[in-house]
This record gives C-alpha cells, structure tokens and sequence, in this order.
C-alpha cells in the first residue's frame, strides 16, 4: 500500500484546506494518507473544523508558519524529516509555498521516491518588490529540480509557471482542478436563504453583495470600498454591501466604512469570518472578487455553486473557473469603470441576476467535485510511482 505524506502550509480557510482534506479521505483505500500542517495566523480563521467534519485528524506542527523565520522553520524542518522517517511514505505531497519549501527539503533529504508540489498561488506578482520576488523564483527554480512533479490547478497558472516565470519546464507540471463537496451548497438554499436574509433584516427586494476573503493587501479591498463609493456618488447603489473575513487590514477598511456610511448613507456590514458560508452564500444576490493576485478563488466557486451570480478581477485562473456572461463577470484588474458599470449593472437587473445564477450550478457541480479530485491525483500518483519503480 503506496504512503502518502500530505503536507499544508496552515490550516486557514481557503483551497488548500479543501484540497488537502478531500485528497486525504477520498482517494482510493490503495493509499495510506497521513495529514500535517501549520495552524493559522492571527486574524485567520480556523479551518480545522473542516478535516474533522470528513473524520480527519490532522498532526499540526506548529512551527510550520507563514512568516520566515530562521528558528521556527529550522523546528518545521527537523520534525518533518522525523516523521518522514517514522511514517517511511512513497510520495510527499506539498501544497503551498511554505509547506512546499520546508516539506520538498526534507523528503529530499530523505531520499523520498516521490516528491510532488502543489501551487495553490503564487508569490511572483503583487506581493513584493522586484528584489524579494526575484529571490522567491530563484528559490522556486532550485525546488523544482529536486521535485517529481508539479501540479498546477489550472492551465493559466500552468503558462504562468512555465512561461512567464521559468519555474520549470510545462512537461513536469500536471494541471489538476481543485475540487470540493458542493453539494451542502444546493440542499435546503431556499431555508438557507431565508434564513440568512432574516438574520441580516433583508426583504427579497433588497439586494445583497458580498466579497468573502482575508483583510489583506493582496485581495484588494481598498479596490471594493472604491467601487462602492462610485456606484452610490451615481446612485446606483440600491444594495447592502457584506464584507466576510478578518485581517491585519480590519483597522484601516473599517475606517473608510465608517467615511462611506457617514458621507453616503452606506448599508455596509462587517461579518468578520462565517463558517457557515453555504447558509450565508444562500442570502446573497451578487458575490465580488477583487483581488490583484489568486491561484483560483474558493469563494467564487462556492458562490456558482449557490446559485449566485460572480463578478472579479482577472488573475489567475479566473477564466477557468466563471463563464463570462453567463454565470458572472470578468474585469481587467485596476478597470474601475468597468467594474462599476458590471456590478450596477447585476444589482439592478433582477432578470440578469436570475439568469446567471441558473447557470452556476451545473458549470461547477462536476468540474469541481472531489471525486474527480480524487480520481485526477490516483493517476497522477500511479503514474509517478510507475516511473519510479523502473
């Protein structure tokens, strides 16, 4: 029985979670899977409650942090290797960079016959100065050749990989969608619904936008806060406006709230974070994404996947992930105008909103479950193991 050793860099919400715990539980019982990872930083939520809701444990080291940080990680690397050496897998399975990092260094240095590194994102634009990030690709490189296989979790994040940023060649990386129980999204959204809007003082008249995602630079909040401002200084923000999430930018977005509510009469909630999302995405009439840098954004998935029209900046691998026109919208990053124009134009046609969101569940419920996840990664893992043994 091949042993899989699965390594995340926290366990926060987002796609690495989802990725990391569905591939533990739902691959096939040919594979043994252990599951380690950080926990989250302060003003992340906890997703523990995720892999414990498929029955998982998960054994957290807590020095795998996202920060740098000499001491830390030297403790990450050498409990890893420890485990690597008690638990003897076939494959290490890595999933973001900082996992990616420590994780690929030491199931090389124990001689692992199969290392593989998934890219959930990628630091290589927008999130540092032109020095750091040369550093963080000239480190990538050198991980690479001491990796089996790369997985990309869509063909735009592949070209990005290879072509724009040399990481490695296109044949070492293998495109492998993410995948996710959807389901819970569909059953009872009618109740949810209600239910939700009940909670939140919400008629069916009103109309509800939300952008779910961590308080931080690079999801560009600043950028939200802007278009709203636009759309009520036209009047064309009939609309209560949710912010989902929490993080080191709370201060500073709570305080140009606060300006929009006193300037415009602004109906803007801040929820901080919500694990019950697939009640919450129930309520909702229109989700927002307005990032500046993404692999491919969970909540714009799970917002199709409750019937809830999408509109986003275009980064990563967006294009693979919303029908333009159909189940939502696509901006060129930095387009204020035309951002506005689009989400006006969804909050204040009901009969587009009807139509995108009839279009959202069935472009994500097979694209993106788990068991195609699952059955994707066999085969990749077959494969690789095949070669190996030769």
């Amino acid at each position: 029985m091949p042993r899989v050793l699965r390594i995340i860099n926290r366990f926060n919400i987002g796609g690495p979670t989802y990725n990391a715990t569905f591939l533990t539980r739902f691959l096939d019982e040919e594979f043994e899977t252990l599951l380690i990872g950080g926990l989250p930083e302060e003003g992340e939520s906890d997703s523990l409650h995720i892999p414990e809701e498929y029955g998982l444990k998960p054994t957290i080291i807590k020095e795998l942090k996202r920060i740098p940080n000499l001491k830390s990680d030297r403790e990450a690397y050498k409990k890893i290797k420890e485990i690597i050496l008690e638990f003897k897998p076939d494959i290490v399975h890595t999933h973001a960079s900082k996992a990616g990092a420590i994780g690929r260094r030491a199931a090389y240095a124990c001689k692992v016959p199969v290392i593989v590194h998934t890219f959930h994102g990628h630091v290589f634009h927008s999130y540092f100065g032109k020095l750091k990030t040369s550093l963080f690709k000239f480190i990538e490189r050198k991980l690479a050749r001491k990796t089996t296989a790369i997985v990309a979790i869509s063909e735009i994040q592949k070209k990005e990989l290879s072509d724009v940023h040399k990481i490695c060649l296109p044949e070492k990386i293998h495109v492998i969608p993410l995948g996710f129980d959807l389901r819970k999204f569909q059953d009872n959204i009618i109740g949810k619904r209600a239910k939700t809007r009940t909670i939140y003082k919400l008629t069916e008249k009103d109309v509800a936008v939300a952008i779910i995602g961590r308080l931080t630079k690079i999801k560009n909040h600043t950028f939200f806060l802007e278009v709203i401002e636009k759309l009520l200084q036209n009047k064309e923000a009939n609309a209560t406006f949710f912010i989902v999430g929490d993080g080191e930018l709370m201060p500073q977005i709570t305080e140009k709230v606060n300006e929009l509510k006193q300037n415009y009469h602004a109906k803007i909630v801040l929820t901080s974070w919500i694990k019950d999302i697939a009640s919450f995405n129930a309520g909702m009439d229109v989700i927002c994404l307005t990032s500046d840098n993404e692999g491919t954004p969970v909540s714009l998935i799970e917002a199709q996947a409750s019937n809830v029209p999408v509109i986003t900046t275009d980064v990563g691998g967006v294009k693979d992930i919303v029908e333009e026109g159909k189940t939502g919208f696509v901006v060129n990053k930095g387009d204020l105008e035309d951002y506005v124009k689009k989400l006006g134009n969804l909050i204040n046609n009901k009969e587009l909103r009807t139509e995108m969101s009839s279009n959202g569940w069935n472009f994500v419920k097979e694209k993106f479950h788990y068991t195609r996840l699952a059955k994707d990664m066999e085969k990749l893992y077959r494969k690789l193991l095949k070669k190996n043994a030769k």
